[in-house]
């Protein structure tokens, strides 16, 4: 079992049933083998609205999450971020 393996199975243990994610991260295989359903988005700051539109939707019951790839577009996800926490 690597590293991705295991962040999805805590994430199916905590009832996650989708992934929003902008390509690509090896965290998305490991999660569509078990039944997270991804969500493939064509910006990060979108990856993360959706992430925070399924926690505000469910009124905190499900989780959302998102997973991208490392680099210069991670800082395309900060406004996201901060849209969260308000």
């Amino acid at each position: 079992m690597n590293g991705s393996e295991l962040l999805a199975e805590i994430l199916k243990k905590e009832n996650i049933q989708f992934l929003s994610c902008f390509p690509s991260t090896s965290l998305i295989e490991s999660c569509a083998k078990i039944n997270i359903k991804p969500i493939m988005c064509r910006q990060e700051r979108i990856g993360v609205a959706i992430a925070d539109g399924i926690s505000r939707s469910t009124g905190g019951n499900q989780i959302g999450v998102f997973a991208m790839q490392g680099g210069p577009g991670a800082e395309n996800s900060f406004p996201g971020a901060a849209q969260s926490f308000a």
